[in-house]
């Protein structure tokens, strides 16, 4: 790794006690049993309908502690959350103003749950590494790879997000909050829409909605970092010509998306 810095726009919550895992598997997409000591699940706590409410890194803590790596913004709405489900089991939950989110590319170790391409994503003590929130976003957007932002809160669904294809989701778990929807879209092959990856050339001003050749509306800017952006894409459109505002959008293909075509 030739960076490392702290991602400040990340804040760090702590489930304890006996039922920690029990409490979270339940709740979450993924596997909450599969988080290790150097393996971390990328997950998400969903609607009824299977909507993206939050989504999350999970980390091994101390003492049988689990982590979670969550949004900044969104980090107390799932604090809240969390506690709404707990009732009578053996857990506690806490904010962990004392650590922070680390993140390292290329490459490293404990790789980042999603896809190793990100590079090294781990939990430390608040000050390890410098503030470099923007240049992991600028990575980040490089690599192709959703994040928070275009995920946003009960706007996609959990698959729309690209979590079958970036490990964020068990279909062999058992029951979870929006399980029934997501599995349904997943063994019916019904994912229509999905987070991808575009290069913008030209002047896009402040448009956020994407056409296609004929003018249609097809899709949305989620994100952007320079001329790398990420998009919510109905995939019909994929195969023409797409633009946003003047600017032309070409289509990125990285090796995580391929199955969705």
């Amino acid at each position: 790794m030739s960076m490392i810095v702290t991602l400040e726009n990340r804040a760090v919550l702590q489930v304890a006690g006996a039922d920690a895992v029990a409490f979270l598997q339940g709740l979450i997409t993924h596997d909450a049993g599969l988080v290790a000591p150097g393996r971390a699940v990328f997950a998400g706590l969903l609607s009824p309908q299977g909507k993206a409410l939050f989504d999350f890194h999970l980390h091994a803590g101390s003492d049988g502690t689990i982590l979670i790596d969550v949004a900044a913004g969104r980090a107390d709405a799932l604090l809240k959350r969390l506690a709404m489900y707990k009732l009578r089991k053996a857990v506690t939950l806490a904010r962990r103003d004392d650590l922070a989110v680390l993140a390292g590319w290329p490459g490293g170790e404990p790789a980042d749950a999603r896809l190793p391409a990100l590079g090294a994503r781990w939990i430390a003590p608040a000050g390890s590494a410098p503030a470099g929130a923007a240049a992991y976003d600028a990575h980040r957007h490089g690599v192709g790879v959703p994040d928070s932002d275009d995920i946003g809160q009960d706007d996609l669904l959990w698959l729309e997000t690209g979590a079958d294809l970036l490990d964020g989701v068990s279909f062999t778990k058992g029951c979870y909050v929006g399980q029934e929807n997501t599995a349904r879209m997943h063994h019916r092959d019904k994912v229509r829409r999905r987070l991808v990856p575009v290069t913008i050339a030209g002047d896009a001003g402040d448009a956020a909605e994407v056409r296609d050749g004929e003018g249609r509306a097809c899709g949305r800017l989620r994100s952007r970092c320079g001329d790398q952006a990420i998009v919510h894409l109905r995939l019909e459109a994929a195969a023409g010509p797409l633009f946003l505002g003047e600017a032309a959008l070409t289509l990125r293909r990285p090796a995580w998306l391929e199955p969705a075509w």
